[in-house]
């Protein structure tokens, strides 16, 4: 490594932490709806979709009847995509001619984008028309992203609320977060994305004559408007097979920068946004500080396992990554995609060193609350300052409180379910891959990375990542339904609990702080949360590391490969 490799991570750490407070500052004017500005610009839009959909953006909703709107509206989105899947071959802007896919393809594609997940079994370039990949998959990537910020909002709203049961309006948030948030910085970062040579033609793909005489194709299609939403939105599902390793999809230094920094900037916004919400940016400057520390300590991991691994074979580990952007430009993607809930890749993590590979899976593990999904990381996040609260208190003996509001049994219950839920569907899923030939049979690898790539692929599903191992050939029943399941699973058994807790807090009256309050705003607690994440994350998944990642580790330090 070396001094252009450190000028580009402390780079792109300024970069995060410099542009996500004004775009904190941003989102939160535009959830709770009091920017003038943002008003008169976008409002009359707004207007005609009110009217057009006979909605009352200031009907006060509780948790339930909001959670019924998420369900129901995320539920029609999910059938949408699946039947322009079914019937693409009958539609137009097909012009490659790509036929109708599978029903459990199709299904598992509905349910990835409608979750958040952009998991892909398929090849964007040979199997989806462009009116799928514009109509289906790119408004998905608009809607499961304002669905998680619309999640966290209203989780932030009931922990703030005094003796109050509304959470906002469901249809109101999602509005304006997709005409204030969403819609403009994503048409901008097009314009970028374009202008560094990402593709944006409806032309069909283009077959060419090699240097050497060779015949190749080459895949077109509108690609840029696609990459903006699903870098932005924490989405990742790449318009081409190979994602953001792709040359069309991400050609330039610069184009590699702004997709990278786009991984989290939105989520870390977020954190930002969530101090604006309560009236106290010091919880949100504490929990950005978390969330920073843990992102730098695996990209610590991860350098120091590649470049150990380097020195051990005596040769720079290229195999899988991009040369264009070289080792730290592949890692420093490879942890933030797994740190949010995009899923994108520039480098196959299947190539990755294992400990690096093993960190990038840990991230997903833990519920990617580092920064996470856009909305998804900070309501992901605020389920373990709740558990962090509840253990400290109860280590001395005082009721526990958070915003000056007691945590109480039923509260604890909803977070533990948030938390466990996508745990208990890793480890479920794994397990039964491993007892099913047939799924076994899915593997490219044997040995300890084949177990990581079947962790990997169901950690990916429930924790609504997307990114894959790029070993496993998913695009079987058993995957395809299986997957699917867990990724509903991941996405609504954290929703849900989100959604309870913040109707169960919202009626509650805030008391002001004792001198047995416990400050969540101090070094002291962001530490004990630290440590709460990674204890929760250990004891539930050390065992299956250890086999995985960690066995392969031990053995090629011995001179076994897989």
């Amino acid at each position: 490594m070396n001094k252009y490799d450190i000028f580009q991570i402390v780079m792109y750490g300024v970069a995060l932490a410099g542009l996500s407070v004004p775009l904190g500052a941003y989102l939160a004017r535009a959830l709770e709806d009091k920017s003038r500005l943002q008003s008169r610009f976008f409002g009359p839009t707004e207007a005609a979709i009110y009217r057009l959909c006979g909605i009352n953006p200031a009907e006060q909703m509780g948790w339930r009847k909001y959670s019924a709107a998420l369900i129901w509206f995320n539920l029609l989105g999910l059938a949408a995509v699946l039947i322009l899947q079914l019937v693409q071959h009958k539609l137009p802007l097909n012009p490659n001619g790509n036929g109708p896919v599978s029903l459990a393809l199709a299904f598992n594609t509905a349910v990835s984008f409608m979750t958040n997940t952009n998991w892909q079994a398929y090849a964007g370039e040979t199997t989806l028309s462009y009116l799928t990949q514009m109509a289906g998959l790119t408004v998905q990537n608009f809607l499961s992203a304002a669905t998680g910020i619309a999640v966290f909002a209203a989780l932030a709203r009931g922990l703030v609320a005094n003796k109050s049961a509304g959470l906002g309006n469901f249809w109101g948030d999602i509005t304006r977060l997709t005409i204030r948030v969403l819609l403009p910085f994503s048409l901008a970062t097009a314009f970028i994305l374009a202008g560094q040579g990402v593709v944006q033609t409806f032309s069909p793909n283009a077959a060419v004559t090699t240097m050497e005489g060779a015949q190749q194709v080459i895949p077109l299609g509108p690609a840029a408007s696609q990459i903006a939403i699903k870098q932005l939105g924490s989405n990742g599902g790449g318009f081409f097979n190979a994602n953001s390793a792709h040359p069309l999809e991400n050609p330039t230094p610069l184009a590699n920068f702004v997709e990278m920094l786009l991984l989290l900037l939105l989520p870390a916004a977020c954190v930002h946004a969530y101090g604006v919400i309560v009236g106290d940016r010091s919880q949100s400057r504490l929990l950005f500080a978390v969330m920073l520390s843990l992102w730098a300590a695996g990209l610590a991991v991860s350098l120091y396992s590649e470049y150990t691994t380097q020195s051990l074979l005596g040769a720079q580990l290229m195999e899988g990554k991009e040369t264009r952007f070289g080792v730290v430009n592949s890692l420093i993607w490879s942890v933030s995609t797994t740190c949010a809930s995009n899923g994108s890749v520039n480098a196959m993590h299947s190539s990755l060193s294992p400990l690096a590979g093993g960190a990038a899976l840990f991230n997903i593990m833990l519920g990617e609350v580092i920064f996470g999904g856009v909305g998804a990381g900070m309501y992901g996040m605020l389920l373990f300052a709740l558990l962090t609260v509840f253990l400290c208190g109860v280590m001395v003996g005082r009721t526990p409180e958070y915003l000056g509001k007691k945590i109480e049994k039923r509260e604890i219950q909803m977070a533990m379910t948030g938390i466990l839920a996508p745990g208990a569907v890793i480890l479920a899923g794994a397990a039964l891959a491993c007892a099913l030939p047939s799924a076994l049979g899915s593997l490219s690898a044997k040995g300890p990375h084949g177990l990581s790539e079947l962790l990997y692929a169901w950690s990916s599903a429930a924790g609504n990542n997307g990114s894959a191992f790029a070993g496993l050939n998913a695009n079987t029943a058993f995957y395809n339904v299986g997957l699917g399941i867990a990724m509903l699973i991941g996405r609504f058994a954290v929703i849900i609990p989100c959604l309870a807790i913040a109707g169960s807090m919202g009626p509650k009256q805030a008391c002001p702080p004792s001198a047995g309050t416990l400050p969540t705003n101090t070094p002291t607690f962001g530490v004990l949360l630290a440590a709460v994440i990674l204890i929760v994350g250990g004891l539930t998944f050390f065992p299956a590391l250890a086999l995985g990642p960690g066995a392969e580790h031990l053995l090629m330090l011995k001179g076994t490969f897989f």
